[in-house]
């Protein structure tokens, strides 16, 4: 059986595993990219990691996938943009690089693209053709699977859902506009509305929101219905725009069935109209923080 290298590199920490060709994590391993406060581009400290984890084991691979953050120029395996701050990071050049020195083909993809991909695969969208996935966290991540295609547009960008404008007003976006969708629908949205609205003095973070909203705190809860309200808005418009059959909700806030998954369902289908509802399923992803890696080499398989 066939064995990959996927590598998914986010702002903190790059996860990478040896995949094979059903899906399976056979072994792997995580380190911080952010140890010295970026003074070590991104890039190197994942080549130097890659080199210690191939080192530690003895599996023979057939090529390289990377999920990385960002904006990723599929084509040239490169980062061309980011809409948070990470120093030495755009320009970063994954591909050539990563051919060069350890002459394996690699694949470069954007991190949220290869969570829908790795849910598609073996996931919760494993028999949906059409799917919209999105990340909550410290913004809103999206992907957006088209005919079993994933949609990336001409140059790899297309997905970027945490940044359609759903309110010109609205507060300023690190992406220098004002009123992105991730401005309401992120976890971070979440968190300042609740600080702002429950003058909360204690380390405020979804865990705490959930723990809150469990204990029956109203004004929590109230928080939390209209950031469920904000989420819904948006994606409807999605809906609307690419009648999907599936939509997923990724991010650790996304284990909060009860509290979020169930009441979200319910708002977007009374929102939607009515034929937009046939077959439509809405649930949590399911690969959690394993996505990146296995949707990464799943890209790589279907395009070498």
């Amino acid at each position: 059986m066939k064995n990959y290298l996927g590598i998914d590199i986010g702002g903190t920490s790059v996860k990478m595993g040896i995949v094979n060709e059903e899906g399976t994590v056979l072994l792997q391993h995580e380190s911080s990219v952010s140890f010295d406060n970026y003074q070590t581009p991104i890039i190197e400290t994942v080549v130097k990691t890659v080199h210690q984890f191939n080192a530690s084991h003895h599996y023979i691979i057939e090529g390289i996938a990377i999920s990385a953050a960002g904006q990723i120029d599929t084509k040239l395996g490169k980062v061309i943009g980011t809409c948070g701050n990470l120093p030495n990071y755009i320009g970063s050049e994954f591909k050539s690089r990563f051919e060069k020195e350890f002459n394996y083909n690699v694949t470069v993809v954007n991190d949220a693209n290869c969570m829908i991909l790795g849910e598609k695969w073996i996931g919760n969208a494993k028999n949906h053709e059409n799917v919209i996935g999105i990340t909550l966290g410290t913004g809103v991540g999206g992907g957006i699977l088209v005919n079993n295609q994933i949609l990336l547009g001409s140059r790899g960008l297309a997905g970027e859902i945490g940044h359609f404008i759903v309110d010109k007003a609205g507060l300023l976006c690190t992406c220098g506009n004002n009123g992105c969708y991730e401005q309401v629908a992120s976890t971070t949205a979440l968190i300042r509305r609740v600080k702002n609205s429950c003058n909360a003095h204690v380390n405020v973070d979804g865990r705490w929101i959930f723990n809150e909203v469990q204990n029956g705190n109203a004004q929590v809860i109230q928080c939390v219905n209209e950031w469920i309200d904000d989420i819904a808005i948006g994606l409807v418009s999605l809906i609307h725009i690419f009648n999907p059959s599936c939509i997923l909700i990724g991010g650790g806030v996304s284990s909060q069935e009860e509290f979020l998954i169930n009441p979200l369902r319910e708002k977007v289908f009374s929102l939607v109209m009515p034929r937009f509802k046939d077959n439509l399923e809405l649930k949590q992803a399911r690969l959690k923080n394993n996505a990146g890696i296995i949707g990464a080499v799943y890209y790589y398989i279907y395009n070498n």
